[in-house]
């Protein structure tokens, strides 16, 4: 299998904690830079394949583990744990659930370019309506044309919104002005990826910051 393809997920077990396999890792390729964003599971999965270490930042000194010596790591930490770190428990071991992890033998560079999809423009607009102002879950949402599709508008970030399905179904065919609805503010084309500021807001995630720099706001999340 190669360093660069997907991890393959591990096995489910009562004894693995499913929450903390479902965390964002980021994941850096063999120069340290930042090409993708997993998930705990798979970062697992390349670990014990021996196809990444981990990279784990302390008092501002960088320090790469393998598996073994990070669980060796993790066995020393376990009753120093803080509410910034997740573990995964497995069979007679906890494993602290890595933050960041480096693929030994990908060189690929990071995906340039934006993805124009749902996900997006919700983080974008922050999961809130963009009519009425309320934030919804994502399940209460929906996507609306600023400026009706009957009437040209066409599909891109600078004509989709975020609104509940109430603000969409008041709007209907019409423009907010017609319609006489305050939109909360323009839409445009985020300059770097609302997933990854939302992840980098995070405290869990502040490790992040060292590899994810300007020229690399557009890593793709999965």
């Amino acid at each position: 299998m190669s360093a660069c393809a997907e991890a393959l997920p591990l096995q489910s077990s009562r004894n693995v904690a499913a929450g903390a396999l479902n965390l964002s890792v980021l994941v850096l390729n063999r120069s340290f830079v930042a090409v993708h964003i997993t998930n705990v599971r798979r970062a697992i999965t390349l670990l014990f394949r021996e196809l990444a270490e981990v990279v784990h930042i302390e008092d501002g000194q960088y320090a790469a583990y393998p598996f073994e010596s990070w669980r060796e790591l993790s066995a020393l930490r376990t009753a120093l744990r803080t509410p910034e770190q997740d573990w995964v428990r497995a069979v007679g071991y906890d494993l602290q659930a890595p933050r960041v992890i480096r693929l030994v033998s990908c060189d690929r560079g990071p995906r340039q370019g934006l993805r124009f999809n749902r996900r997006n423009v919700f983080a974008r607009d922050g999961n809130q309506c963009q009519y009425c102002g309320r934030h919804f879950p994502t399940s209460e949402l929906s996507l609306d044309h600023v400026v009706p599709r009957s009437r040209g508008g066409n599909t891109s970030w600078e004509n989709i919104v975020c609104a509940c399905v109430a603000c969409n179904v008041r709007k209907g065919g019409r423009t907010p002005h017609e319609a006489r609805m305050q939109m909360i503010r323009q839409p445009v084309k985020p300059k770097r990826s609302p997933l990854l500021s939302i992840k980098l807001g995070n405290p869990k995630y502040s490790s992040w910051k060292s590899f994810v720099d300007n020229a690399y706001w557009l890593v793709d999340l999965k």
